[in-house]
């Protein structure tokens, strides 16, 4: 399908960009990557009457690490996180949650900072970043706000971004080294939209015992979720084979997906304790014993 009509801007200031949106009231949308907005265009599920292009703004689109954090601009694209071989090391979890994205071209073009101001409920890099609890930058005519991940989303496809603000950078907690974790993602094909999806770590203190556990999931509620009763069953723990399993069997009592056209609710129920299971395996280094 073709696009539906509409004006083109493409600002060369962040300064112009803001101005641009609040100009229009409601009626523009921002553009980076395009790798959803476009399609959404040419299904009429978003008709503005402006495109404001931020593609060229500059210092959004850099990586950096300190002693701060990890920061990303909001142009970054999934190829530049593989591309930046410091964040195997700095931020493993990221790395292999974004080796699920999509497809080799859409990772090409597709930006941290558009999927989540996308927001979608499946989609990798806003469950890493409720999960590891991101504080997202907004910039708007009325000046900057920091924003945590978990308030930043709303709902599918909703976040608390107004009409004349713009996501510029989202900052993932500094990542221990010794921290144990793992990512466990399931879809149809290679590079689809998940049906559920498990980020998780968690620390190791000197008795062997696991605390500060992060548990977040994809794919089965209408936002990124954390779940809380699965850390708390983790923390003071030493994670093993019992652990695991009493971790999975609350997890699925925890969520309520819906049944869609691509699975029912209680496939997803179970893929998703499946999932955990892996997860916490993975990251405790033992292996699961098989189902009898």
């Amino acid at each position: 399908m073709k696009l539906p009509p509409l004006d083109y801007i493409c600002p060369a200031t962040l300064t112009e960009a803001i101005a641009a949106l609040a100009a229009y009231g409601g009626n523009a949308k921002v553009i980076a990557g395009g790798q959803s907005l476009v399609p959404m265009l040419a299904f009429r599920l978003a008709a503005p009457s402006v495109l404001v292009d931020i593609g060229r703004l500059p210092d959004l689109k850099n990586i950096s690490i300190s002693a701060d954090g990890i920061d990303f601009g909001a142009l970054v694209t999934w190829r530049d996180i593989e591309r930046d071989a410091r964040l195997a090391q700095a931020h493993p979890l990221l790395a292999a949650a974004i080796a699920h994205v999509a497809h080799y071209q859409i990772r090409n073009r597709g930006t941290v900072g558009g999927s989540m101001a996308h927001a979608d409920p499946a989609a990798e890099m806003p469950g890493i970043a409720v999960t590891c609890d991101a504080m997202l930058t907004i910039v708007g005519p009325t000046g900057t706000r920091i924003v945590r991940a978990n308030e930043f989303i709303t709902g599918g496809l909703s976040t608390v971004l107004g009409a004349d603000e713009i996501l510029t950078s989202i900052r993932l907690p500094l990542w221990k080294k010794a921290r144990r974790w793992a990512f466990e993602e399931f879809a149809r094909r290679r590079g689809d939209f998940a049906l559920a999806g498990v980020a998780a770590f968690y620390d190791i203190d000197a008795q062997g015992l696991a605390y500060n556990a992060h548990i977040g999931l994809i794919g089965v509620a209408d936002r990124p979720m954390r779940l809380p009763g699965v850390e708390a069953i983790l923390d003071g723990r030493r994670i093993d084979a019992d652990v695991i399993l009493q971790a999975a069997a609350v997890a699925r009592d925890a969520v309520d997906p819906a049944d869609d056209i691509h699975a029912e609710a209680a496939y997803r129920r179970d893929l998703l304790g499946v999932l955990l299971e892996r997860a916490l395996a993975r990251a405790a280094d033992i292996v699961l014993p098989e189902a009898a």
